[in-house]
């Protein structure tokens, strides 16, 4: 026997001995999902951010064949769930929807989490406010609305639409600095939601509300509220006849919320990867394409790292906005 031959034979018998173990290890590493998993909404069932968070566990569901349970862990104006998503446990089974109040809620001073607490997974949509008055009102437009606020006493007029200091918030502070007002000349009450703060508008404990058009939809729908501007570049597709800021009021402004899935830090890579390819998957389906169009939801999508430097830069851009409108502490 050659000695080439001897090494060749000792080397093959190292292998065949190896790959008990090789298979072992592969059989080792856990399947993921390998439970239900949580999907934590920090707001309250019934909004939007609900709405699109369980169409998006809905269909993750059918995708990898475990439950993806909604749980809304409202609070603290967003604080409470982000919090709840960002100490989960890093095992992959607990995630949740995070929104652009996470780039903000720190330059207010209510909590330290900010976005590099989380392992972003997909961006998944982006949506316009809107300017909702009661039906009964008497303003016809929002021109009119706009003249009856510069008209009152600072904090005469209330408006609702998230928490203090809040993405809708940020955008009435925004249109107030556009109309050569005081951020603060509008009192804001804080809700646990556009869905809350759409019932106390009909209820007739709100002048108006700047939250999005699509959680306005059912009290629209019901002819209990109307929508008088949308604070966009343009026209929403499902909403036709409301008229753009810039069209009712030679007004060049416009805000919006965005939301997306995220995780705590350090999860397995195994569920990182299986989410990233399965969120691609979620936002191209044509479920999930008729379900945001047919409701007005804004489709805007960017994967873990897309999503990431979209966090960095919303995070830069909302607090000097903050700081601007006098509502950043930090």
């Amino acid at each position: 026997m050659t000695e080439f031959f001897r090494r060749g034979l000792l080397g093959a018998g190292a292998t065949l001995l190896a790959a008990p173990a090789l298979v072992r290890d592969a059989m080792a590493q856990p399947r993921w999902p390998a439970r239900p998993v949580q999907m934590i909404c920090p707001w309250a069932a019934g909004g939007g951010t609900d709405a699109v968070v369980r169409i998006i566990a809905s269909l993750l569901e059918k995708d990898l064949g475990q439950p993806f349970n909604v749980v809304n862990r409202t609070g603290g104006s967003g604080v409470v769930g982000h919090a709840a998503i960002a100490s989960a446990n890093p095992d992959g089974h607990t995630l949740g929807m995070i929104t652009a109040e996470i780039c903000m809620l720190h330059w207010q001073g209510l909590t330290e989490l900010t976005y590099r607490n989380y392992t972003p997974l997909g961006l998944m949509n982006n949506d316009p406010p809107g300017i909702q008055v009661n039906a009964s009102a008497p303003y016809q437009n929002v021109g009119q609305l706009a003249e009856a606020i510069k008209a009152s006493r600072p904090g005469q007029f209330k408006a609702s639409g998230t928490g203090q200091g809040g993405i809708w918030h940020l955008a009435l502070a925004g249109w107030l600095l556009a109309l050569g007002l005081p951020a603060g000349h509008v009192r804001w009450v804080p809700s646990n939601g556009a869905a809350p703060a759409m019932q106390d508008l009909v209820a007739g404990g709100l002048d108006f509300t700047t939250n999005s058009v699509v959680e306005a939809r059912a009290m629209l729908d019901a002819g209990r509220a109307r929508s008088l501007a949308v604070m966009s570049g343009e026209r929403l597709g499902a909403f036709p006849n409301i008229p753009t800021l810039k069209e009712a009021m030679g007004i060049d402004y416009s805000s919006g919320a965005w939301r997306g899935i995220a995780a705590p830090l350090n999860i397995p890579a195994a569920a990182r990867t299986a989410m990233n390819a399965a969120l691609d998957r979620v936002f191209k389906s044509q479920d999930y394409i008729d379900f945001m169009n047919a409701r007005g939801f804004g489709l805007l999508y960017a994967d873990s790292a897309g999503f990431g430097r979209h966090l960095e830069q919303a995070d830069t851009s909302l607090g000097d906005a903050m700081k601007a409108a006098g509502l950043a502490r930090t």
